[in-house]
């Protein structure tokens, strides 16, 4: 598949759009992945301060909304997998549209190409974790996060040049278990800025150019009427339903969470009614290989609440597949810790 991705071609947007909202260029994702013939198309565009959250995601769980809302921050929810991110001019957003195939190879080509042309630049990165390019030594300089659309891939990164630190760790409010987990105690402390690691003279404006050089062959330009009918995907983006809608897990009967090497971090929402299951719903920074929500509802729907039915409609169902990096030993582990309390 990697001979596929790469070269690219370059996506041009006009000149008007530089400064958008982030549910802008989401939706430019969506509108080429639906409407562009086949083949692979990268972007790259910057964003005044904003959280962008993942689509698993509780907003009041991981973001200051009072902090944004008094400091004039963004926030935005994607349709991919992940955690919340904040960005800001000193950031760099690549957007990258292929055509389907396994996820595995694609986010491996992908970091691959990407940290091979920030070593030409001069910076010291290599690919570490689940989705991550990190400076040799420690300290993430980019972050990655995909989803499907019919017959294709999107992925999308965070590569940090520079930010307001003042303003990222008042945004941002990840569980104390999830950074002590990584063994540091701030968001701030897990991060590395690319400013600090090459030559002088070389700047956002010269990284999206390099970016452009190395991943990209050719472009298209996007017209007016391509614009109009972005702004329809645009405006599904900011339906309350959407945005801040997904009901908080705290109230469940039972929530089962677990941080999981490479697959991150699962929250698992059962409704217990007269000892059946009734809704189950999921939380979290994951990734998911498919409908995880419907896939485990369907699965645990109407099952009686007890150890041997659970295992049993875990065996029959699979629904950990739709979770990239979950195993059935993990799901087995999180309700066993509960059902033995």
């Amino acid at each position: 598949m990697a001979e596929h991705i790469f070269p690219a071609t370059f996506v041009e947007l006009p000149p008007h759009c530089d400064g958008e909202r982030a549910a802008f260029y989401l939706a430019v994702e969506e509108y080429v992945a639906s409407h562009m013939p086949e083949g692979s198309y990268l972007f790259t565009w910057q964003l005044s301060p904003t959280v962008v959250m993942g689509r698993n995601q509780d907003a009041e769980a991981e973001i200051d909304l009072a902090f944004c809302k008094a400091e004039g921050i963004d926030v935005i929810r994607r349709k991919s997998g992940g955690g919340s991110i904040f960005a800001d001019r000193g950031n760099i957003m690549t957007s990258l549209v292929t055509r389907e195939g396994a996820v595995e190879e694609l986010f491996h080509e992908y970091a691959r190409n990407m940290a091979e042309c920030l070593s030409r630049l001069g910076a010291e990165v290599e690919v570490s974790g689940r989705n991550d390019i990190c400076m040799k030594g420690g300290g993430k300089i980019c972050g990655n996060a995909f989803y499907h659309m019919a017959k294709r891939n999107i992925v999308h990164g965070t590569m940090l040049y520079d930010t307001n630190a003042h303003m990222m760790r008042g945004a941002l409010t990840p569980e104390r278990a999830k950074l002590m987990s990584k063994g540091v105690k701030s968001v701030e402390s897990r991060i590395a800025l690319l400013k600090d690691a090459l030559p002088k003279g070389t700047g956002v404006k010269e990284l999206r150019q390099s970016i452009r050089r190395h991943l990209c062959k050719g472009s298209i330009s996007l017209t007016e009427e391509d614009v109009k009918r972005i702004r329809e995907i645009e405006s599904g983006y900011y339906e309350p339903s959407f945005l801040m809608g997904r009901q908080s897990l705290k109230d469940a009967s039972v929530m089962c969470r677990a941080r999981i090497e490479g697959c991150g971090d699962v929250a698992l929402a059962f409704e217990i009614e007269n000892g059946m299951v009734g809704a189950v719903r999921l939380e979290g920074d994951y990734f998911e290989m498919g409908d995880a929500e419907s896939a485990f509802a369907e699965a645990f729907a109407s099952c009686p609440w007890t150890e041997n039915k659970l295992l049993e409609r875990i065996a029959e169902h699979q629904p950990y597949k739709t979770i990239r990096g979950m195993q059935e030993h993990h799901l087995v582990t999180m309700l066993n810790e509960y059902l033995k309390q």
